[in-house]
């Protein structure tokens, strides 16, 4: 696909995204945000009853593009940022075709736990964040092994990696939550994350 075909997809995504983006994702952050407060889980228990949640914060470079962005995407109390979540969405594109799409608010939040757990502060490598079905099926007729439906189709997982941080401590961190899908791939350098039920694999 040239630049210009890319760009305007991306543009005409955008237009449909002006109109209905805002409802979608505050109805999925609020159901996330309320899973968040209700579940059991060591990265949001608060022994104390306080319901405030663990800083909404990350940076993220995607070393495909080059682009960065260090954002504020959610108060303590749960108020998620669409604006914050329009530019989330904007550098997690697929690289390959420029197709944006709206990322599960879960998947986000996973981020944001690792970060938080592995101290905070922390640039996570984007190596593949949203992927379109044009660019899975290339990958796929490439004889990489991805799935046919990839939970990347549905901008429900993220391949990282951290800067400093061994892909072996990444990993161990995010299997310790037990949150979501782990996915190991020290060959090609970057562990898999995603928001679907929680499991792990080496590759």
């Amino acid at each position: 696909m040239s630049f210009v075909s890319a760009k305007k997809t991306r543009q005409r995504r955008s237009i449909l995204f002006d109109s209905s983006l805002s409802r979608r994702l505050f109805l999925k952050a609020s159901l996330a945000g309320a899973l968040l407060l209700a579940m059991e889980n060591p990265a949001f228990s608060k022994a104390t009853g306080d319901i405030r949640l663990p800083e909404g914060k990350l940076s993220l470079y995607n070393t495909h593009s080059k682009e960065r962005l260090t954002v504020d995407y959610r108060d303590p109390f749960g108020n998620y940022s669409l604006d914050a979540f329009k530019s989330l969405n904007e550098i997690l594109r697929c690289h390959y075709t420029g197709e944006v799409t709206d990322m599960d608010v879960r998947v986000i939040e996973y981020l944001n736990i690792v970060d938080k757990k592995l101290g905070g502060g922390n640039e996570f490598h984007i190596i593949s964040g949203y992927r379109s079905p044009q660019y899975n099926s290339l990958l796929s007729s490439e004889g990489h092994h991805v799935a046919k439906h990839s939970l990347h189709l549905k901008g429900k997982a993220i391949d990282i990696s951290i800067p400093g941080v061994g892909l072996d401590q990444l990993r161990r961190t995010a299997l310790n939550l037990r949150y979501g899908g782990v996915g190991y791939y020290p060959g090609a350098g970057f562990v898999h994350l995603d928001s679907g039920a929680f499991r792990s694999w080496v590759s």
